[in-house]
């Protein structure tokens, strides 16, 4: 009707009729209504891109009022054309609120609303006394929503208000975690704290492997894991993915199977194997972890945004208002699904898809005149390939006497001058590969230091 067109008639799409084809070219755009162009500070409303299957129809009514009447009330005939004009395939739904938006406007005595963009917009040069104007206070909102749909937050009620309710005993099962909950994949988990370690698996992850593994593939796998583990008692998943190809969701099963997780200590974030408890074995001491980070600044000769290892992920990196974020389609093979065969099931095919869940050795080995592929490594000791950082290891080699939870079997502060060692040497390795970096006379002195320890003081503890 016209009463729901008229809106659309005094309002107007996206501010240039030439957007109109790029919006539409990019599925991941939305379209953008403004009710009132000319505010530059409208808020436009979105319509979200669906596909669908309608066909376009004109249909023209064309009446012509008899001349006779016939019976007691004249009505007029009417004829209708209907003429196909085009196959639909999408189409765009405006389904968010049309007055989401924050507006400067202040209320007077009187009630009445005014706006003030007109007060404090600067659209030519102004004196001083256009800063010194009485204005009321207008403070606008620490952050603004990006959602234009509205959603139910499914409030509750307070459970201690209700009657006769009494508060749970303070135990470990009622207090709320910082951590997300577990996957139930019925893997063991051992703090650095108790006294013993477990000798087999969950009957749980035994029935779960047993169920999950259907061809010839995944034993092998299971017995390259099993192999992997006699040779070195301690993994992390990382040094396992770069050693064997196993689809993710399967390791996921596997390991738990194989291992279990210590979550605190020098073999924090690493998969041990049953019956094996590092604690008691000072042999057990290259297989300790060390969190390593990157370090910038411009006291180590380079800034953050002059790391040539980039971040994994950004802070500022997410998907605007007026953008939607598809998934891309992805093609499910059959490899995907069983891990054996490919579709042709011939020996190249076997081949080609051996290794291709399989990780390079650099995620997990260090090795110097290389750099780390992300800004926050987990490298075991005995991974860090570098006569030097190893021999600061094993400084103390027999004359281990017990088994701290911060620096384990090794002395203390050795992380500390791991991590300053292998800071000057990817120093030396940025500024090989880009010396424009350190082009001037402080910075070049500062990259020619030999390989002495800088302070790690302002680093964090692990």
């Amino acid at each position: 009707s016209k009463g729901q067109l008229c809106p659309l008639l005094s309002c107007s799409l996206p501010r240039s009729a030439s957007a109109l084809p790029q919006i539409y070219a990019d599925p991941t755009k939305r379209l953008e209504l403004y009710f009132r162009p000319k505010d530059p500070y409208c808020h436009p409303v979105c319509a979200n891109r669906f596909s669908t299957s309608s066909l376009l129809l004109r249909v023209r009514r064309k009446t012509r009022r008899q001349r006779e009447v016939l019976g007691p009330e004249p009505h007029p005939g009417a004829m209708f054309d209907i003429e196909i004009l085009g196959i639909i395939s999408t189409v765009y739904k405006f389904q968010g609120m049309s007055d989401f938006q924050y507006l400067a406007v202040h209320t007077d005595a009187g009630g009445r609303h005014m706006s003030m963009y007109d007060k404090v917009l600067m659209l030519k040069p102004e004196k001083e006394s256009f800063f010194h104007q009485e204005l009321p206070l207008y403070i606008p909102p620490p952050i603004f929503s990006r959602l234009d749909t509205p959603v139910d937050y499914f409030y509750r009620p307070e459970t201690q208000h209700r009657e006769g309710y009494n508060n749970p005993p303070v135990s470990g099962e009622n207090l709320i975690g910082l951590s997300r909950a577990r996957r139930p994949h019925n893997a063991i988990f051992v703090n650095f704290e108790e006294d013993e370690v477990p000798t087999q698996p969950l009957e749980a992850a035994v029935q779960t492997w047993r169920r999950i593994s259907t061809n010839p593939t995944d034993r092998k796998v299971e017995e390259e894991l099993r192999r992997l583990f006699e040779i070195r008692p301690v993994w992390s998943r990382n040094a396992v993915k770069a050693n064997i190809s196993i689809h993710p969701d399967k390791l996921k099963v596997l390991l738990p199977f194989m291992a279990y997780y210590m979550i605190t200590g020098p073999w924090r974030s690493l998969w041990i194997r049953y019956g094996y408890d590092p604690r008691k074995n000072p042999d057990a001491k290259i297989y300790q972890v060390l969190d390593f980070r990157i370090r910038c600044g411009m006291k180590y000769g380079y800034a953050p945004s002059d790391m040539p290892v980039k971040a994994k992920r950004s802070t500022y990196n997410y998907s605007l208002p007026i953008t939607v974020k598809k998934m891309p389609s992805q093609i499910v093979t059959m490899h995907d699904l069983k891990q054996g065969l490919g579709p042709s099931g011939t020996p190249g095919t076997r081949k080609a898809t051996s290794n291709k869940y399989k990780l390079k050795d650099s995620v997990y080995i260090f090795r110097e005149g290389a750099l780390p592929p992300y800004r926050q490594m987990f490298y075991q000791l005995c991974d860090l390939n570098v006569d030097e950082l190893q021999r600061i290891i094993h400084r103390n080699d027999g004359a281990e006497t017990c088994c701290t939870e911060r620096d384990g079997w090794c002395l203390p502060k050795t992380s500390d001058d791991l991590r300053d060692t292998m800071s000057l040497m990817i120093r030396q390795t940025i500024r090989s590969k880009r010396p424009a970096l350190f082009s001037s006379p402080a910075k070049a002195d500062r990259g020619k230091e030999p390989l002495t320890y800088e302070s790690g003081e302002d680093e964090e503890d692990e």
